[in-house]
């Protein structure tokens, strides 16, 4: 009877003992065990998008058609390139000759690589041999039996002879790669100065259109190379700029020095940063100042994010 009425009582209590064990673990189930999921999805996408941030590609198209008013000199400007690299590459021995339609390439073609093409099974010239044995005919006897045995030893099975230098050369994908890519990393960051000391009189206008910075001076003050590079333009053929100078500092960055009164650098010349490039000028402008440019990728950016103006 003891035992009886033991049993049904403890038989409860573990009956609800079970049930608040079940309930207490379910919470802590889902009591947010998921978080660090979360915020290692977070993380990632931070990451990406800083990485995004920090590296934006280039936004120029293959190829550009030319329009009403252009030139070369322009074309290479507005999309960062040197003009004589563009004159070859399109073919154009003069680069003062170009017509309204006419389309430029701005980078040269890729070349594939071996891995998108299809193998081509090399085919040597074949030297031709007759496979077939000779056939000779003789009356049936020992003497003629060794008479063909004969004839058969001097005919040799057939064999196809190849050139050795008819066979292709196989290409590796070194060997075809452009050097184009571009474009794919920036280069280290560069180190800028001043072009010039006087007084900032025009600032830098996406809205307005106003490409770069104007520094007013006296005419025939030193003109500088902002940062180191190679001249890869120096004249006049461009409309508004005067006796213009332009240096391409790396794949990436320009800069261009106008209204100059006088021009100390050819084409092709390397400049370091602080090398008298000019003389401050008003050659296609209202009074003697420095109009600065700095273009990423051919498009102009505002030069207070590389230049120390608050010295000036």
């Amino acid at each position: 009877m003891n035992i009886k009425t033991f049993y049904p009582g403890t038989g409860m209590n573990s009956i609800f003992a079970l049930l608040l064990i079940t309930t207490v673990l379910a919470g802590c189930a889902s009591s947010g065990q998921r978080a660090p999921v979360y915020e290692r999805a977070g993380a990632e996408k931070n990451a990406a998008l800083t990485n995004k941030s920090q590296r934006e590609k280039d936004w120029r198209p293959k190829s550009y058609v030319v329009q009403k008013g252009d030139t070369l000199y322009s074309i290479a400007f507005n999309y960062g390139f040197d003009y004589h690299e563009l004159a070859e590459l399109n073919g154009i021995k003069d680069p003062k000759v170009i017509s309204i339609g006419q389309e430029i390439r701005l980078f040269p073609g890729r070349a594939r690589t071996s891995a998108s093409v299809a193998p081509v099974e090399a085919k040597p010239n074949e030297i031709l041999v007759k496979e077939q044995p000779k056939l000779v005919k003789y009356p049936y006897s020992e003497a003629a039996m060794a008479q063909i045995d004969k004839v058969q030893e001097q005919t040799q099975p057939a064999t196809t002879v190849a050139k050795a230098e008819s066979i292709p050369k196989p290409v590796s994908q070194a060997d075809t790669a452009t050097g184009d890519s571009a474009d794919d990393g920036e280069e280290a960051a560069l180190e800028w100065s001043l072009p010039t000391q006087g007084k900032l009189i025009g600032q830098f206008s996406e809205s307005a259109n106003r490409k770069g910075i104007d520094i007013a001076g006296k005419l025939g003050q030193p003109v500088v190379a902002s940062a180191p590079g190679k001249v890869v333009y120096s004249g006049s053929g461009l409309r508004g700029y005067g006796k213009l100078i332009i240096i391409k500092h790396n794949k990436t960055y320009l800069s261009a020095y106008a209204h100059n009164d006088k021009v100390l650098v050819k084409e092709g010349q390397s400049v370091t940063r602080g090398q008298k490039i000019a003389e401050m000028g008003n050659t296609d402008a209202s009074e003697v100042e420095l109009h600065f440019e700095v273009r990423r990728f051919g498009k102009p950016v505002d030069p207070a994010k590389y230049l120390p103006l608050g010295k000036s």
